[in-house]
Parts: C-alpha cells; structure tokens; sequence
C-alpha cells in the first residue's frame, strides 16, 4: 500500500512538472503573439532585378530593358509580362520550372524563331494565354499545349503554320495572325482540326488568295481583310452556322469568284464588308439575316430585283464610290426592306435620284454624283428622311421642283452644298435644323424661303454672291431657333440687320464689309463668336460700343485693321485677336 501511494505521488509530481512546463510554453507565446493575433507564414518568391512580383504569382518585368530571360523565377509565378523588352531567345531551361504558368506576355521584343525551343510552350501544361506579337518570328511553334485558350502572332514575319500549333486544342478560342507573311502553301490543312471550340481568327494583312478550309464550326468572327483574295471555294463557309462578322474588304474578290450558295448557309451572320474588291455587280445568295452590308470602294455597275430583297434584316447598307447609274438600279431593287434605314450612294454615276429607294430610310447620302434635277416626286415616298445629302451634284434652281420636299415632313438636315443653284430653293422643310448651302451661285434669297423655319439651329450659306438686298427684309427674323450663321465669302457690304436673338456663332469673314455700327449686335445679346477677318475694316469704321454689351462673347476674329477699342471685355478681346494676327504676319514675312 505504502509502495502504490509512492508511485502516485511520483506520478503526479511529473504531471505537475508537464503542466508547469507546458504553461510556461504558452505563456512564452502569448507574449509574442497577443490573443485575436493571426499570425501569416509567407513564402519569401525571389523576384527578378527591376521586376515587381504579387503575392498571387503575378511578375511584371514589362519595358525594363530586359535583354534575357529572368532567371530564378519561383515555381508558383502564374503570370509572367515580359512584353516591351529586347529579349532574343527563350529556351527549354527558361520554362521547365514554370509548371504553375498561365499567362506569358512576350509581345515587342526581339525573338525569331531560332530563338524559341520547339518544346518549350508544350511543357506549360496549364498555359492558357501567349501572346508573341511584334516579334521576328518566321515560323510558328510547332508545337502549343493543348490548354491555349488566346494566342497572338500578330505583326511578325511568319510563313509558316504547322499542324499542331493550333491543332488539337479544344479550350482554344481566340487565334490573332494579322499583320504577316503567311501565304496558302504556309497553312496546313484542316489547320483547327481538334480546335473545334475557336471562335474569334483574325488573318487580316496576308497574301492568302483563298479563304482557308476546315475552318471551326464554332467561329463568329473572322477577319481576313488585306490580302489577296480571289476566290471563295465552294462550301467554304457551309459549316460556320454561328459566324457573326466577316470582314472581306481590301481583297481582289469578283464576281466569278464566288457563286450564288457561298453566303447562303451563313443564316448567323449579321455584318459583311466586301468593301474594295472589284465586284461589279451586288453578289446574289447574301445571307438573309444580315444587319449592315459594306459594297463601296467597288466596280458595281447594277443592283438587279432580287439581289437585296432577301434580306429582311439589313439596315446600313453601303454602296458608295461604285460605278451606279440611276438606270441600273431596278425600281424593286429595295422592296420589302422595312429595317433599312441608312444608305450610302455617294461617289457614283447617278443622273437622277433612283427610283424605289427603301420607304423607310432615314438617312440617304446622294452627295458627289451626277444629279442634274430633281422632280416633284422624286423623293415622295421617303417620309421618314430625318437626314438628306445632295452636295456636289449639278443641280440647278431651275430643274429643282419646288414641291420637291412635301413629303419630307420630319427632315432634320439638308446640304445643297456645292450645285449650281441661283436662289435659295423655296418649299424646304419647316422641319429643318441644320441646312447648308454652300458653294452655289445663289445671289438671292426669295420672299418667303426661310417662312416657318423656327426649328434651324444652323444655316450656312459660304461661298455664294449674296449681297444685303439680296435677302428679303425679316428673313433672319423667321429663324427664332438659330445658333450658328454662316455668310462667309458672299458679298456683304455690311453686318445683317434684324439677326435672331438666339444667335451664338456669326461668320461673316471673306465678304465686302466697310463698317461696324454701335447697333450692329444690339439685337444678339446671346452671341459668342464673331469672325469678321479678310473684310475691308480699318481703325475708325467700328464703333467702340459695338461689342461692349456682349457679356457671352468668346472670340472675335478682326483681322487686318489694327482695331482697339478703349474699354471692355470686348476690347481686351480684340486686342488679343490683333497681337495673334500681327504675329501671324511677322511669321510668314520671315517665312
């Protein structure tokens, strides 16, 4: 008995020692790490010289005039910028340790492709983004791990594409190839084979002649712009049942070079640019569902009756700088295309504004060609016309019918620039907020052309031979909304009378005014710009008073006068205006 209670007092003085010590312990750590502390246990990653590195694997060396590749990266680094850099070679060695890497950025240095080991990327086994761009490279890797979701070869010299850089990588979805050598021998067949998930390809800026086959079913955007083009091959495009945008333009394609199914499967595709071919009529079999079609910077001669109906969807439909005549547009060309609303013709042949434009248009641009007159019903079926351009076309007051624009009742802009008119046209739309009429031979404004017009916001009459009783008395007047007047390079003896209250901007430059009177802005308390220069001012023929009320006014351009009224903003302004123009002159004499 006396042996057992020995060994339980033994036991229990090393139970007390434990307790003591174990106490002791925690007492030592309590006062290192108060209680609530967290204490954070951080891998010191080594970081290249002049690089900065993250704790989530992030190391950005970009533009730190690196001319090798980093060593001594850590094994967790998962983003490595290298881009902007003189970095000539990457080897096996360099990557073998980067097992964790997702992102490498290589773009803007100096690589060729004697400087890339063939298996280096391979190894990158969770490698998702590469970009090379802006690099040396001739050929391709042959070959890229199959985790590549986005690669970029853009701008480099490649001629070379093998099998397996792109092939065989179902995460793949973006491929960037513009801007290089590659021609049709350079590309192997079926060059997606296994990428079958690739959606976006840019091969713009190569010398392909054909569109590549075996192309991704999942596709919707394909760019191959700025090559050679001549043929589309049959079926082609069968398969691209999800392609959105198909850009085409900068090409050699024709109309024997493709047929009438080439689009046709296409039910997906909502924008096509086959702008700058030598197309020479509107390609037949156009997808139906297209929304904006590019045709300018053609040869196209014709629109026949069914070569556009087809298609329900369009809406911007592009023509301009082709070789159209009025006559070769089908009255029917456009029947049917309710959503079509914007339609560029401008830079073609046409005699007369065509016949059977879309009903629902609301912007037609007709400047640059041929248009000699325009007839009373010329333009009867285009009510919902919010904008009109018929510049630059050989119109004259006399073959311009006065009930031209009855229909027009919501027209919101008008140009007439650059014809032959006379007069200023009557029976304009009341609707009108901007009408530009520059570059004519108009020396009158008739009684009654401005009437009604309270919604003009902006009127420019530059460069016509108008003088002050050219312009019926209270026209200026009729226009209550006016904000910008433009009479530049007329005839002008003297400022207008009678200008709007609500004036902001006056352009008067280039005319024959001899004077400004104290009255002259009296009725525009409103404006801020005035340009008078290229007049026949001098010092004493403006009133000091003239702009001293002008509390809004910003610029006023004199010019040649040397005027410089005592007192007021406005003369300080004119001081600056002549101190700027004298040293303009000091310039070109020296010049």
């Amino acid at each position: 008995m006396g042996q057992r209670c020995s060994l339980l007092e033994l036991l229990c003085l090393v139970l007390l020692g434990w307790t003591l010590v174990r106490g002791q312990v925690e007492t030592d750590l309590d006062e290192e790490d108060p209680p609530g502390t967290v204490k954070n246990v951080e891998l010191q990653i080594s970081c290249p010289e002049k690089c900065s590195c993250s704790g989530d694997g992030a190391v950005d060396c970009n533009g730190v005039s690196l001319t090798e590749f980093p060593q001594d990266l850590s094994e967790q680094t998962r983003q490595l910028s290298l881009q902007n850099n003189q970095i000539t070679e990457v080897t096996l060695e360099h990557l073998s340790g980067l097992q964790q890497l997702e992102t490498l950025n290589l773009q803007n240095n100096r690589l060729t492709t004697q400087g890339l080991d063939d298996e280096g990327f391979h190894i990158l086994e969770r490698l998702s983004y590469l970009y090379l761009a802006n690099n040396k490279l001739t050929a391709a890797p042959k070959q890229l791990p199959p985790s590549l979701v986005s690669a970029d070869f853009a701008a480099n010299q490649l001629t070379k594409i093998y099998p397996n850089t792109f092939g065989q990588k179902p995460a793949l979805k973006s491929v960037y190839l513009h801007n290089n050598k590659l021609t049709d021998a350079g590309l192997p067949e079926n060059m997606f084979n296994g990428s079958e998930n690739l959606e976006i390809l840019i091969m713009s800026s190569n010398f392909l002649r054909y569109v590549p086959k075996g192309l991704p079913t999942a596709l919707y955007r394909l760019h191959l712009k700025n090559n050679k083009l001549e043929k589309i091959p049959s079926g082609v495009f069968n398969s691209l049942f999800h392609l959105r945008e198909l850009y085409l333009q900068n090409n050699f394609l024709c109309n024997d070079g493709m047929d009438n199914d080439t689009f046709s499967h296409l039910n997906s595709l909502e924008y096509l640019d086959l702008s700058n071919n030598n197309l020479s009529s509107v390609p037949l079999g156009l997808p139906r569902n297209l929304i904006l079609l590019h045709l300018e910077k053609n040869s196209i001669q014709s629109i026949t009756v069914n070569a556009l109906t087809p298609i329900r969807n369009l809406e911007y439909l592009l023509l301009h700088n082709n070789h159209l005549h009025s006559g070769s547009i089908h009255p029917a060309a456009f029947q049917g295309l309710k959503r079509l609303h914007t339609v560029h013709m401008y830079n073609n042949l046409l005699e007369r504004v065509p016949r059977g434009l879309p009903r629902r248009a609301k912007t037609l641009m007709l400047l640059h060609n041929l248009i000699s007159e325009i007839g009373r019903n010329d333009l009867n079926t285009l009510y919902t016309l919010t904008e009109l351009n018929l510049s630059y076309n050989r119109l004259t007051s006399a073959k311009l019918h006065r009930e031209a624009f009855r229909k027009l009742r919501i027209l919101e802009t008008l140009d007439l620039s650059g014809n032959k008119l006379q007069t200023l046209p009557l029976g304009l739309p009341k609707s009108l907020q901007v009408l530009k009429v520059k570059d004519n031979q108009m020396d009158e404004v008739p009684e009654g052309a401005l009437m009604g017009m309270s919604s003009l916001r902006e009127l420019y009459l530059t460069n016509n031979q108008l003088k002050l009783n050219s312009i019926y008395q209270g026209a200026w007047q009729e226009l209550s909304a006016l904000t910008t007047l433009d009479l530049s390079g007329n005839m002008l003896s003297h400022i207008p009378s009678d200008l709007p209250e609500s004036l902001e901007f006056l352009h008067l430059q280039n005319n024959r005014i001899s004077s400004v009177s104290a009255t002259a802005f009296l009725n525009t308390p409103n404006i801020k710009s005035i340009f008078l220069r290229f007049n026949r001012l001098s010092v004493h023929s403006v009133s000091e008073e003239s702009f001293s009320h002008l509390s809004r006014l910003q610029v006023l351009d004199i010019g040649h006068g040397n005027i410089s009224p005592n007192r007021g903003q406005a003369g300080e302004q004119v001081e600056e205006v002549e101190e700027e123009l004298s040293h303009e002159e000091e310039e070109e004499k020296h010049s």
